[in-house]
């Protein structure tokens, strides 16, 4: 009997939502979306990175979701999101997805703080002219990420010259070898690729499962997409108050990239570095992660909720009695 593909114990195994819904994105694309903890409460939206989905977030969802209003969704061809069609693979795509995900699972007029790992940061960077990420995000936390040069600055394989490196790590993103079950030697690449050296057991297995869940053909086509990302532009146009969370030892984004970012975003709020951690920091340190969400939270999001106190609430509970109407009816 073949393992399920996401641990189904301890901190690192997915909590089941308070409910679930699918967003359909701009060309027509659906979306496997997931709400966690009350519906009043603050809300905080999560985007997981290349190979990754919902699941990715699971500790980090278990320390929000009690006084947060959590929502967590699988990018397109990830999770439980279906894969896209021919050309449906692009950084105008993550922004598509992030814009009806916010408009399915927020209320009318409801903000959130969006959070994104890896290749979620790079959806919230892609969004970052949007209407719906100007109107819905109030503030941003990037983990682990990069707006351009992943290829060259990488160092998954070790080598000297940028130009060299940018040519293999190419060939690597843009792979559609299958990674195959996950063995102990599998174990040990990803954790070399992907985390630190200090990475637990429950750590580097809940990952594995993780990432070799991921369709071969889909890893592939969002690889294509990194290896020629480019959105320093777009990072400059982030004008939502912006923090960022890094690992020293990332080997995928390393922490010249978040360096960069930090010159280049309008509204920093400054740069967390993380000692010793790879390119996995949610579930590395969940707790370092879950508490920057936090002080997000505090600072940019329930602070300004008095000025639109007495008309929000209105507004939630009519919105939510639609909905559940239209649910009950389907």
């Amino acid at each position: 009997m073949s393992r399920p593909p996401y641990v189904t114990t301890g901190r690192y195994a997915p909590p089941a939502p308070r409910r679930e819904l699918t967003v359909t994105s701009a060309d027509g694309s659906r979306l496997h979306a997931e709400v966690h903890g009350p519906e009043d409460a603050p809300a905080v939206v999560l985007a997981h990175g290349w190979t990754c989905s919902t699941a990715f977030w699971a500790p980090v969802v278990r320390e929000l979701a009690a006084e947060h209003k959590v929502v967590v969704y699988d990018q397109r061809g990830h999770g439980r999101s279906p894969a896209a069609g021919p050309g449906g693979y692009s950084t105008d795509a993550l922004a598509d997805d992030l814009e009806a995900v916010l408009a399915a699972a927020l209320e009318p007029g409801e903000r959130a703080v969006l959070a994104g790992h890896s290749m979620g940061g790079m959806t919230a960077m892609a969004a970052a002219r949007r209407t719906g990420m100007r109107e819905r995000a109030a503030a941003v936390l990037l983990c682990s990420t990069g707006a351009a040069d992943l290829a060259a600055e990488a160092m998954v394989i070790p080598l000297r010259s940028p130009g060299a490196r940018r040519f293999a790590h190419r060939a690597v993103l843009g792979s559609r070898a299958p990674l195959g079950p996950v063995t102990p030697p599998a174990k040990r690449v990803l954790k070399y690729a992907t985390m630190g050296p200090a990475a637990t057991p429950e750590q580097i297995e809940a990952c594995a499962r993780i990432v070799h869940a991921c369709p071969s053909g889909v890893r592939a086509q969002w690889g294509k997409v990194l290896a020629g990302l480019e959105l320093t532009g777009e990072v400059a146009r982030l004008e939502v108050p912006t923090a960022i969370v890094a690992g020293t030892a990332d080997r995928l984004t390393p922490i010249v990239l978040a360096r960069r970012l930090a010159s280049v975003l309008p509204h920093c709020l400054g740069l967390t570095e993380l000692p010793g951690l790879g390119h996995m920091t949610p579930i590395e340190a969940p707790d370092a992660v879950a508490d920057r969400i936090r002080e997000l939270v505090r600072d940019h999001l329930t602070a300004a909720a008095p000025e639109s106190a007495a008309v929000a609430p209105k507004q939630k509970t009519k919105a939510r009695r639609a909905r559940e109407a239209k649910e009950k009816s389907a």
